[in-house]
Protein backbone atom coordinates (compact mmCIF):
# COMPACT_ATOMS: atom_id res chain seq x y z
CA UNK A 1 0.00 0.00 0.00
CA UNK A 2 2.60 2.12 0.79
CA UNK A 3 4.19 1.67 -2.58
CA UNK A 4 1.02 2.86 -4.10
CA UNK A 5 0.89 6.10 -2.39
CA UNK A 6 4.04 6.85 -3.33
CA UNK A 7 3.90 5.84 -7.19
CA UNK A 8 0.74 7.81 -7.39
CA UNK A 9 2.49 10.76 -5.52
CA UNK A 10 5.55 10.46 -7.87
CA UNK A 11 3.02 10.46 -11.26
CA UNK A 12 1.04 13.20 -10.05
CA UNK A 13 4.36 15.35 -9.24
CA UNK A 14 5.44 14.18 -12.77
CA UNK A 15 2.16 15.38 -14.26
CA UNK A 16 2.09 19.00 -12.45
CA UNK A 17 6.12 19.49 -13.08
CA UNK A 18 5.23 18.91 -17.08
CA UNK A 19 2.25 21.25 -17.49
CA UNK A 20 3.63 24.74 -16.94
CA UNK A 21 7.01 23.83 -19.24
CA UNK A 22 4.36 22.32 -21.80
CA UNK A 23 2.54 25.58 -21.55
CA UNK A 24 4.87 27.63 -22.62
CA UNK A 25 5.33 29.06 -26.24
CA UNK A 26 8.62 28.50 -27.69
CA UNK A 27 10.41 31.89 -28.27
CA UNK A 28 11.91 32.71 -31.69
CA UNK A 29 15.32 31.67 -30.60
CA UNK A 30 13.80 28.01 -30.17
CA UNK A 31 11.89 27.76 -33.39
CA UNK A 32 15.33 28.71 -35.20
CA UNK A 33 17.46 25.84 -33.00
CA UNK A 34 14.50 23.43 -33.94
CA UNK A 35 14.74 24.26 -37.62
CA UNK A 36 18.41 23.74 -37.71
CA UNK A 37 18.09 20.43 -36.16
CA UNK A 38 15.38 19.56 -38.35
CA UNK A 39 17.40 19.99 -41.52
CA UNK A 40 19.64 17.42 -43.06
CA UNK A 41 23.04 17.10 -41.40
CA UNK A 42 26.33 16.07 -42.92
CA UNK A 43 27.00 12.21 -43.66
CA UNK A 44 29.02 11.54 -39.84
CA UNK A 45 27.39 14.88 -38.09
CA UNK A 46 25.11 12.18 -35.58
CA UNK A 47 27.90 9.73 -34.24
CA UNK A 48 28.44 11.40 -31.22
CA UNK A 49 26.76 8.89 -29.24
CA UNK A 50 29.11 6.11 -31.19
CA UNK A 51 32.13 8.01 -30.00
CA UNK A 52 31.08 8.35 -26.75
CA UNK A 53 30.29 4.63 -26.75
CA UNK A 54 33.99 3.59 -27.87
CA UNK A 55 35.46 6.05 -25.23
CA UNK A 56 33.79 4.31 -22.35
CA UNK A 57 34.58 1.04 -23.86
CA UNK A 58 38.16 2.21 -24.31
CA UNK A 59 37.90 3.04 -20.35
CA UNK A 60 36.67 -0.07 -19.00
CA UNK A 61 38.69 -2.38 -21.00
CA UNK A 62 41.44 -0.21 -19.83
CA UNK A 63 40.69 0.14 -16.06
CA UNK A 64 39.93 -3.90 -15.98
CA UNK A 65 42.85 -5.09 -17.78
CA UNK A 66 44.73 -2.90 -15.07
CA UNK A 67 42.86 -4.05 -11.83
CA UNK A 68 43.10 -8.03 -13.55
CA UNK A 69 46.71 -7.41 -13.46
CA UNK A 70 47.23 -6.01 -10.30
CA UNK A 71 45.13 -8.33 -8.43
CA UNK A 72 46.77 -11.18 -10.46
CA UNK A 73 50.22 -9.63 -8.89
CA UNK A 74 48.84 -8.92 -5.51
CA UNK A 75 48.38 -12.91 -5.28
CA UNK A 76 51.43 -13.63 -6.43
CA UNK A 77 53.43 -11.32 -3.93
CA UNK A 78 51.25 -10.55 -1.30
CA UNK A 79 53.93 -8.14 0.73
CA UNK A 80 53.85 -6.06 -1.97
CA UNK A 81 49.85 -5.69 -1.92
CA UNK A 82 49.96 -1.66 -0.64
CA UNK A 83 52.37 -1.02 -3.31
CA UNK A 84 50.61 -2.26 -6.13
CA UNK A 85 47.23 -1.09 -5.09
CA UNK A 86 48.45 2.47 -4.76
CA UNK A 87 49.96 2.26 -8.22
CA UNK A 88 46.60 0.71 -9.76
CA UNK A 89 44.24 3.50 -7.84
CA UNK A 90 46.57 6.26 -9.15
CA UNK A 91 46.50 4.67 -12.83
CA UNK A 92 42.66 4.21 -12.89
CA UNK A 93 42.21 7.57 -11.62
CA UNK A 94 44.31 9.12 -14.78
CA UNK A 95 42.85 6.63 -17.20
CA UNK A 96 39.14 7.88 -15.84
CA UNK A 97 40.54 12.14 -16.32
CA UNK A 98 41.72 10.83 -19.79
CA UNK A 99 37.99 9.75 -20.61
CA UNK A 100 36.26 12.73 -19.33
CA UNK A 101 38.55 14.64 -21.16
CA UNK A 102 37.90 12.69 -24.13
CA UNK A 103 34.03 13.13 -23.53
CA UNK A 104 34.17 17.07 -23.27
CA UNK A 105 36.17 16.94 -26.40
CA UNK A 106 33.73 14.76 -27.73
CA UNK A 107 31.02 16.68 -27.08
CA UNK A 108 32.22 19.86 -27.45
CA UNK A 109 33.23 19.94 -31.37
CA UNK A 110 30.65 17.87 -32.59
CA UNK A 111 28.00 20.11 -31.05
CA UNK A 112 25.26 20.34 -33.86
CA UNK A 113 24.65 24.09 -32.91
Amino acid sequence: MKFAKSAILALGLVFLAHAPASAQTPSVEDQARIAAAARPKSAFSDLRAVGVGMVIIGAAMGIGGLTRAAVESMARQPETAATIQTAMIISAALIEGVTFFALIIIMLFTSPY
